[in-house]
């Protein structure tokens, strides 16, 4: 009972059901539990940078060929393309057989104070700025607001150049590997607090939005979890198989890790501790120290299933009839817009007011329709997220002879 007791699966599961519970009942607990799980989730944010560079670096400096780099980099981004675009291919196919916007009369009233902000973010967002972006001007900025492409584009420099340096650069590396070991010691004291971040999380959705909220768009929200399920133990899962690893036994390896993004929602709640935990699955450092990162800004499968299948059943919601060729021009966008979403609850909803912006066809205040609900879809997507970004790292240390699992 005692070893039940201090088993952070268990510990997870009942903050987050005794969140629900709290929710439901003190309603007014709501700013309460939404600081509980913003605290835990500044806990964890504050570590992301260190330990991307960290990793990074040392993945990039312990590389005895260093165009090695290039050609992991290059497989990754070519993985994240092909899983991406099929996970967007099946959103808009789903949508367009449930057909969930059929008949859907919005009552709920629009927050118009929110829709405002994510109009403004949308507006703000310009594709060609995103690429520009990944320069940092200021790399102290950079690691001061956790813009992980940035600290990625920088840590890959760094990494190369410690590498040309020799002596130096081992004594570079020696201090940087001691360091690491030290974020990693400090990320394992935080997620020891995970169960009280995945109670504040579940408890402020549950007082804010009420169990209510999922009736008017019940049928949309079963549509994302079923696809998100299916692209799971569909695509995911076939891709285990091709590449000869076991599924089951990876969700197993992680399950931790997939409690507290569902209480969180958030993927990035738990990067660090999945950068760690891909290293003991048998992925090599450097293959995880690139792949990770860059799939939280390159590979949001669960993100891309949400936004093609939002876009669909808004169309469906305001009967807008959309020809193949424009559903085909939507998943165009989509593949390009769909990569600027982090791993942050919410940034999904600004890529979809962005999209509506770029496709001109459908009312971009349509989005207000799933405010009252995107808050619990951000569970189906952040998990299809995180458990995808796992297996195209492991897929990838298999592709480069880096992938020993553990006996």
């Amino acid at each position: 009972m005692k070893k039940l007791l201090f088993n952070l699966n268990f510990q997870v599961i009942t903050g987050i059901v005794l969140g629900i519970i709290v929710g439901f009942l003190f309603p007014s607990f709501g700013p309460t539990a939404k600081l509980i799980s913003q605290t835990f989730i500044s806990l964890i944010t504050m570590l992301i940078a260190p330990i991307i560079f960290f990793t990074i670096v040392l993945g990039i400096a312990g590389m005895s060929d260093i165009k090695k780099v290039g050609r992991v980099g290059g497989k990754a981004l070519l993985y994240f393309e092909i899983v991406s675009t099929c996970a967007l291919v099946i959103g808009v196919i789903v949508a367009n057989v449930i057909r969930p916007g059929d008949g859907f009369v919005s009552k709920i009233a629009a927050d118009h104070s929110k829709l405002a902000i994510y109009q403004k973010a949308a507006a703000d967002m310009h594709w060609v700025d995103f690429i520009t972006h990944i320069v940092p001007p200021n790399i102290f900025e950079a690691f001061a607001k956790g813009d992980i492409l940035q600290i990625l584009f920088f840590a890959i420099l760094f990494g190369f150049a410690v590498s040309f340096i020799g002596e130096t650069g081992q004594r570079v590396i020696h201090l940087f590997e001691n360091l690491s070991k030290v974020f990693f010691r400090i990320m394992y004291m935080v997620m020891r607090v995970a169960p009280i971040g995945a109670f504040g999380g579940m408890a402020y959705t549950i007082s804010a939005y009420g169990i209510n909220t999922l009736k008017p768009l019940g049928l949309l929200m079963a549509s994302v979890y079923l696809t998100s399920i299916f692209f799971i133990f569909g695509v995911l899962h076939l891709i285990c198989y091709l590449y000869k690893f076991s599924f089951w036994k990876y969700l197993k390896f992680i399950k931790e890790e997939i409690l507290i993004v569902w209480g969180t929602s958030s993927s990035e709640s738990v990067l660090p501790a999945m950068m760690d935990k891909m290293e003991k699955f048998g992925c090599s450092r450097s293959v995880v120290g690139l792949v990770i990162p860059a799939g939280y800004s390159f590979n949001l499968d669960g993100t891309t299933i949400y936004l093609s299948m939002s876009v669909i059943f808004l169309a469906q919601v305001f009967h807008i009839p959309l020809t193949l060729m424009q559903q085909l021009t939507i998943i165009g966008i989509l593949m390009i817009t769909s990569k600027g979403a982090a791993g942050v609850t919410g940034s999904g909803f600004i890529i979809l007011t962005s999209t509506l912006a770029a496709i001109k066809i459908i009312p971009a205040e349509g989005v207000a329709i799933l405010l009252g609900v995107d808050r619990f879809m951000s569970e189906a997507r952040a998990i299809t997220n995180m458990i995808g970004n796992g297996i195209a790292t492991i897929v990838i240390a298999k592709s480069e002879n880096e992938f020993s699992p553990p006996s």
